[in-house]
């Protein structure tokens, strides 16, 4: 195994590495170009091996003393001077071009002008003894070709260095990078045998799809038991579910169970800055699995490249188009027989083009849901291996005060239970520092040192007591888990915790009921201060939102009727689909609505005052207080409770304006 990692380096014996400086190709232009430039200044210093004088020093000197014998224009821009007394000079230099060398040389500025000045010269010497001019064309080869090659080899070495900068790595698994190699394919390869350390026990509260997803190992494995039956496996299983629940842990585990080569790659990596290289990527991804095969190739975070094509003309992007064209192409191109499976992540299924999702390309929609309770306790024994903590900690009641919260948030929620539990000093991470971490996660920071007045801390504390009491008298209502005055975060300055039963439908009751538990704090302001706060922005943005999807979503208004107007491909991104009338009675209809719903808090709230003045008072004291301390305080919730496997959680937090 060590001899088959040994690669031998260009040039060498081919018996391992070999020690001292690696070859390096930019060593091979700088050579050439000293070489050339060498050559150029060497040529240069050769010919300007005789002097330069100006036309008067050569009429003083040479022509009025009438020693020259012939003078030679060089390329309409030099005179050389030739004199009579020296043919000694041809021994000066092997390299002259002519039979002997000039004299002297200087710059006669244009041929006319030297002409004149030299007939006004020689006016007086008769014409048959004058100096005779010659006009010649020299042309230095070395000097024509360094002038040519030097910024050409320079402007060959800049590119492929700006070329290896931007394609280097890619090369498909273990290339070598460059421009050559840019359409490569840059999916990581991991073959049989290779060492994953993530298997599928892993993955907890993912049942359904680990059955789904071990099925396509299990036919890779052994094909025969599937074919036998006439039976054909998938093409293609898209993992789809919100962020954060394990789709790419799923895929990893994969990796690790399978016996197959296994490709991985981001659809982002489709993407690069020449036109047509996504495409050249996506065959060449294919033809390695095509090699490879049987084998699974995993795109992760495909809507890089899959979106609808031609909704939006605004937006479209050829290239994008041209990628996606050439993955329809490749997954439509292969047989059901080859053995290449392919598997691709989202987290927006709804922006995907609909070639895409047809039998025969991917098959199958694997969902991956946010977990339930039982699927957050396996989740939360995973994540706890590795974490000492108490014994006495207590996993399904975690996963009973953690709903809605998926596997990236349970790992984030035992981090920071156990950075916490090392902050105390504590040797062990127990029950409380993992409700800190809840606090923490739901809330934010706390934040102790934020200056409060007492006269702001009385209107969070009814602000929030006001939630607490119309959520315990109201039947549909959330059953509260925690309230609490301790600023939190940027700008939360209380929340209140609610834990409801899980409910997969709602009826116009419970909305109502949420809605009127949300004023709940608005409302108590205005009976017990006879003034209202910015403290419930979020309330009214939550009132706001259920109340419009109440009557322009779900169809729960008279007036509007059972018509819908959401459109979950965003197929109307200009243009509302309802006309200006309806879209003044739905607002009519939200407005309505939300002002019954305020008027009913205020009359149950006007009612049960004293228990809004005593829970309070209390968290003014406490800061905090559980559903034990508000059945002590004010009796038990007049409803039946059946919480204790509840989904799932809702914060309504009294927060600072935004400005």
């Amino acid at each position: 195994m060590e001899e088959n990692n040994k690669r031998p380096i260009p040039g060498g014996d081919g018996k391992g590495q070999r020690k001292g400086p690696r070859f390096n190709i930019y060593w091979v232009y700088g050579i050439m170009v000293a070489i050339l430039l060498g050559l150029q200044i060497f040529s240069s210093n050769m010919s300007t091996s005789s002097q330069s004088i100006g036309f008067q020093d050569f009429k003083r000197d040479y022509l009025d003393k009438g020693i020259v014998d012939e003078v030679v224009i060089v390329n309409k821009s030099e005179a050389e001077v030739y004199v009579k007394e020296a043919p000694s000079t041809n021994k000066k230099s092997p390299f002259a071009s002519r039979g002997r060398e000039p004299k002297v040389r200087f710059n006669i500025g244009s041929v006319e002008q030297f002409e004149d000045n030299l007939k006004d010269a020689q006016a007086n010497i008769p014409a048959e003894q004058r100096v005779r001019v010659k006009y010649e064309d020299h042309v230095s080869f070395l000097r024509e070709i360094g002038g040519f090659l030097v910024p050409a080899l320079l402007m060959i070495a800049v590119w492929f260095l700006i070329m290896r900068k931007m394609s280097g790595g890619s090369g498909g698994g273990g290339g070598t990078g460059g421009i050559f190699n840019i359409g490569k394919s840059k999916a990581q390869l991991f073959e049989k045998g290779t060492r994953v350390n993530i298997t599928f026990n892993d993955v907890a509260g993912l049942d359904e799809a680990k059955v789904e997803v071990m099925e396509i190992v299990d036919f890779l494995k052994n094909p025969k038991k599937y074919t036998a039956l006439g039976g054909k496996i998938p093409k293609g299983a898209l993992l789809v579910g919100p962020p954060g629940t394990g789709k790419t842990l799923l895929a990893k585990a994969m990796a690790g169970e399978a016996q197959v080569p296994f490709f991985s790659m981001s659809g982002s990596d489709f993407v690069e800055l020449f036109v047509g290289v996504g495409a050249s990527r996506v065959r060449d991804l294919f033809k390695q699995a095509r090699e490879k095969a049987p084998c699974i190739v995993f795109i992760d975070e495909i809507d890089a490249i899959g979106r609808a094509r031609g909704k939006n003309v605004v937006m479209s992007n050829d290239e994008r188009e041209n990628t996606l064209n050439q993955l329809l192409v490749e997954m439509d191109g292969f047989g059901g027989d080859s053995g290449i499976i392919i598997l691709a992540a989202t987290n927006r299924p709804d922006v995907l083009d609909t070639a895409l999702l047809r039998p025969g390309r991917f098959d199958r929609q694997i969902s991956i849901d946010i977990p339930d309770v039982k699927g957050r306790e396996k989740i939360f024994e995973v994540h706890l291996k590795p974490i000492k903590r108490s014994k006495d900690l207590d996993i399904h009641k975690l996963a009973v005060q953690t709903p809605g919260f998926a596997g990236a948030d349970i790992a984030n929620i035992c981090n920071e239970a156990a950075l916490i539990a090392a902050r105390k000093g504590k040797t062990e991470v127990e029950l409380s520092d993992f409700n800190d971490a809840i606090d923490r996660v739901i809330g934010g920071l706390e934040k102790k040192n934020k200056i409060i007045s007492p006269e702001e801390k009385k209107v969070i504390a009814y602000h929030e007591a006001g939630h607490a009491v119309a959520g315990w008298f109201l039947e549909h209502a959330h059953p509260l888990v925690k309230v609490t005055i301790v600023p939190r975060g940027v700008a939360a300055l209380g929340y209140a915790q609610y834990l409801p039963k899980e409910m997969y439908i709602q009826n116009t009751d419970h909305l109502a009921d949420d809605m009127s538990m949300s004023l709940g704090g608005r409302a108590v302001e205005e009976l017990v201060f006879g003034k209202i706060s910015t403290g419930a922005l979020s309330d009214l943005q939550k009132v706001t939102r259920m109340a419009y999807a109440m009557v322009s979503v779900y169809g729960m208004n008279d007036k509007i009727g059972n018509i819908s107007f959401y459109d979950p491909q965003s197929e109307n991104n200009f243009s509302k689909p309802y006309s200006e009338e309806t879209g003044k009675l739905i607002d009519e209809e939200v407005r309505k609505l939300v002002d019954s719903v305020y008027v009913r808090t205020k009359a149950l709230l006007t009612d049960k005052t004293e228990a809004v003045r005593i829970i309070a008072e209390e968290l003014l004291k406490k800061e905090v207080l559980y559903k034990d301390d508000l059945v002590r305080l004010i009796g038990p919730r007049p409803f039946p409770d059946n919480s204790e496997d509840d989904e799932p959680v809702i914060i309504s937090p009294s927060v600072e304006p935004t400005v």
